[in-house]
């Protein structure tokens, strides 16, 4: 299971920190992204670590502003967004997959594994 914490209301410019817990696996052999919905929009990948030390995935969108890391000793895996703008609000979900040990465009849209979604809202 996936468990997506630390969402809340930011004014722009400001950071948030968001925590994916992963429990009955090891999530260093599992790939992590998070995506985010906002209304009347598709689903967007935002991030991705590939698993066991592979490489990280940040679409133009947030790239700069958003970083991936892993806490081994918890099972987590955080997503630090800084310069927060009122379009980066949405709900943001974690996902994890065994089978993807790359992070690009396109394996972004094999995850299998979801978490329920937590809502990050940018605004003054």
């Amino acid at each position: 299971q996936l468990q997506a914490s630390g969402g809340g209301l930011v004014q722009p410019g400001g950071s948030l920190r968001l925590s994916c817990a992963a429990s009955g696996f090891t999530s260093d052999y599992y790939s992590i992204a998070w995506f985010r919905q906002a209304p009347g929009k598709e689903r967007e990948g935002v991030s991705c670590i590939a698993s066991r030390g592979g490489n990280t995935y940040y679409p133009d969108s947030v790239k700069g502003r958003f970083s991936m890391t892993r806490d081994y000793a918890s099972n987590t895996v955080y997503l630090e967004m800084s310069s927060l703008r009122p379009e980066d609000t949405a709900v943001y979900y974690c996902a994890a997959d065994e089978r993807i040990v790359a992070c690009t465009d396109a394996t972004m849209n094999f995850f299998e594994i979801w978490g329920r979604g937590t809502q990050v809202t940018v605004s003054s």
